[in-house]
């Protein structure tokens, strides 16, 4: 299979060293998936018909922004749709099949969630031969899909995110969780970003860090959907 990693963003250079960029993050959560990277954020998007699956990452911008990249993946998922492709997208790439396929997506009420959450399993997943009943995820996010398109179904949610994971048909997933980041990434994002993010969501943040989050867990479903 050919996968394509439609990269959404830069991550701050920063940053970069102890943590990586989003390609160096992706390949650690999914060593066994070979992926070609595209920058989608910098106009650069392959043709759909030369790959068989795409990611999209996550990104600090929001999916309904009046942004030429963002218009052009608007239209450029709607073909990956049209085509059948298989596709897992991640916080705003989640937000993103969304907001392409006739649902919506809005800041949230909540405000910014961050640190890790624990999301409760709505109805089993196809591809994935365990019975679930939750797992956490770490979250950064201010944003949120608030209407599904057609034909979706929601997998996972938590009292502050309704719709944290989605199907749409069987070649579509959304994941509104960060499962590439570590804590310590996590955490370094949110510490950046004072202005926006309260000083007691933060501290709640770093307590629920005593929670681990379940990467393997989402690294072995995101694997089960590419290769089902």
């Amino acid at each position: 299979m050919k996968v394509a990693l439609i990269v959404c963003d830069h991550v701050k250079n920063e940053f970069t060293e102890e943590h990586g960029d989003y390609p160096m993050m992706f390949r650690r959560l999914l060593p066994e998936i070979e992926m070609d990277d595209w920058y989608g954020c910098d106009g650069e998007l392959p043709e759909v018909e030369a790959y068989d699956q795409f990611i999209y990452t996550g990104s600090k911008h929001s999916v309904y922004e009046d942004i030429q990249w963002i218009r052009d993946l608007t239209s450029f998922t709607q073909k990956v749709c049209d085509q059948n492709k298989k596709l897992v997208g991640i916080c705003f790439g989640h937000q993103m099949i969304a907001h392409a396929l006739g649902g919506k997506v809005k800041k949230s009420d909540q405000g910014y969630l961050i640190g890790v959450h624990q999301f409760k399993v709505k109805q089993q997943m196809a591809f994935n031969n365990q019975k679930l009943t939750s797992f956490n995820a770490l979250m950064l996010c201010q944003d949120q899909v608030v209407e599904l398109p057609p034909g979706s179904k929601v997998l996972a949610n938590s009292p502050q995110c309704p719709i944290g994971m989605f199907t749409v048909g069987s070649r579509i997933l959304g994941i509104q969780g960060h499962p590439e980041f570590t804590k310590a990434y996590n955490q370094a994002v949110f510490e950046s970003r004072p202005d926006k993010i309260d000083q007691g969501r933060m501290i709640e943040a770093k307590e629920s860090f005593i929670k681990e989050a379940d990467a393997n867990l989402l690294s072995t479903l995101i694997t089960s959907f590419f290769i089902t």
